[in-house]
């Protein structure tokens, strides 16, 4: 279902559960997320400083407004423990409205 407004998707990769929390809490304390969602235990397997590396990570999932992913990015970047951590936004325009419009009301 097509929607007036748009929701923002942010998919970051984490350390481990904990730093997902307490960026999450900071997302949601902040107004800039209304609803984050945790996946522990992803394996990742990547590109770095010229060597192919393994480790296991966290995924955080902020549903947010696209007006706010930029000040979102910011944040993160903030608070993350990582030198050039995964942020990325997917924007949709189409799913629940009701979902949609309670995503809006609960970001400033």
């Amino acid at each position: 279902m097509k929607n007036d407004l748009h929701i923002t998707l942010v998919y970051i990769t984490v350390g481990d559960v904990e730093e997902a929390r307490e960026i999450g809490s900071e997302l949601l304390m902040r107004h800039l997320a209304a609803c984050v969602n945790i996946f522990d235990k992803m394996e990742s397997m990547y590109w770095w400083e010229g060597r192919l590396e393994s480790s296991s990570e966290a995924v955080l999932l902020a549903k947010t407004i696209p007006s706010l992913v930029e000040k979102l990015t910011e944040t993160v970047k903030n608070l993350h423990s990582y030198d050039c951590p995964c942020i990325v936004a997917v924007e949709s325009k189409e799913g629940n409205s009701e979902f949609f419009e309670w995503i809006n009301s609960h970001t400033s």
